[in-house]
């Protein structure tokens, strides 16, 4: 049911080379950086060179439609893309980041398709997208950021935490309430121009990882009309496609995480011997591989068996926290067991298993804590059956 198609496994493997051959190289650099307590990043001298490549392989745009120059692939070739490049910690994606391209894509109006969708989907702008809040972080139906029609625009004011990408990002995709509807009515999505008046950058959050997020003050930030995203009060079901775009592709890459950590594991464990025995050879160490290739093939058939319904246009928000759920604590046990059979070897910062671990750590709190999306498969489930 799941062969894929002869090309999409030849660019599986196009990209499994380019991970080995660009990214991999670049790991020692990123795990001291890590180590000695700086943000974990490619510099744009580092990134030049893996861009350039990106073009001549043809791996710029994958998802992008072709009307813009992309490749418009279905998300059951993308599941394998982003599983490879899940096997590396070096902080690299293949432009322009998907989640906020499929946002825009669904409803962008056309002016804003000129001026936002269209150089993005070059790669020729950078976005971010705010949606949590101090006190509504992973209920984003409880914000409270609040947009007011003034004159031929709007005023937005607020605050939003825990946004990515902010320093490099051109533009902001902001959600703010513009009606008195409770929950998730009258949530408007809004274009914002960095930099903007009203706009400020209040702090930048150290998180675990190497990772920065940023919280944001917006203080009588006037946008015109012509920024609203989509339909007025109508922004919420768009941020969900967002997210189930973007859950999607954390399953992928906790898979892929787990791999190079089952491969690992695998290596190590017939190397390394203690008490005379391999550790290869040990009931412990067996049961484990075991489980985590059980596991991984597990997560991949979901990832495959979602991809196929959001290809055939089915709703698969379930399927998505299910994904997001599953394959972020299957990745962080996979990881901790081969962290394990390593002993001091795996605890050590040279390695990229640590690395890879709190990025998985930091995946089961964003898009949406795993007890938050456990909550809301039970209700859906319960809900169906009346």
């Amino acid at each position: 049911m799941f062969a894929l198609p002869e090309e999409h496994r030849m660019l599986q493997d196009l990209v499994a080379n380019f991970v080995r051959d660009e990214l991999m190289p670049l790991e020692r650099t990123i795990l001291a950086r890590e180590a000695a307590g700086q943000p974990v990043y490619l510099t744009a001298e580092e990134e030049a060179p893996i861009l350039a490549r990106c073009r001549e392989l043809g791996l710029w745009g994958l998802d992008v439609p072709e009307e813009f120059g992309g490749a418009n692939l279905p998300s059951v070739a993308l599941i394998g893309v982003y599983e490879e490049m899940g096997r590396t910690p070096v902080p690299f994606t293949f432009p322009p980041d998907s989640p906020n391209l499929h946002m825009l894509s669904a409803v962008a109006s056309p002016e804003q398709r000129a001026r936002y969708l269209e150089p993005y989907a070059r790669g020729e702008k950078r976005s971010a997208i705010a949606i949590s809040e101090p006190g509504a972080g992973g209920d984003p139906a409880g914000m409270i950021t609040r947009a007011t029609r003034d004159g031929d625009g709007w005023l937005i004011n607020g605050r939003k935490i825990w946004v990515s990408r902010v320093p490099k990002a051109d533009f902001l995709i902001v959600m703010a309430r513009t009606g008195d509807g409770k929950r998730h009515e009258g949530i408007t999505a809004f274009l914002v121009d960095l930099p903007s008046e009203g706009f400020q950058i209040e702090r930048e959050i150290p998180m675990i990882g190497g990772q920065r997020t940023y919280e944001l003050v917006f203080e009588n930030c006037r946008v015109p009309d012509s920024q609203v995203l989509g339909a007025l009060g109508q922004g919420f079901a768009p941020m969900q496609l967002r997210l189930t775009v973007r859950r999607l592709q954390m399953g992928a890459w906790c898979t892929g995480m787990a791999r190079r950590a089952l491969d690992m594991l695998c290596d190590y464990a017939t190397q390394r011997s203690t008490f005379g025995v391999k550790l290869a050879d040990r009931q412990a160490v067996q049961w484990w591989i075991a489980e985590a290739a059980t596991r991984i093939h597990a997560c991949h058939l979901m990832l495959l068996d979602a991809a196929a319904k959001q290809d055939a246009g089915q709703d698969v928000r379930t399927e998505a926290s299910m994904i997001k759920v599953y394959a972020t604590e299957m990745a962080q046990e996979v990881l901790d067991n081969a962290m394990q059979t390593m002993g001091a070897m795996g605890m050590t910062k040279e390695m990229p298993l640590q690395l890879m671990a709190q990025k998985v750590r930091s995946m089961r709190v964003y898009e949406g804590p795993s007890e938050v999306h456990r909550m809301t498969i039970a209700r859906r489930l319960l809900k169906a059956r009346g």
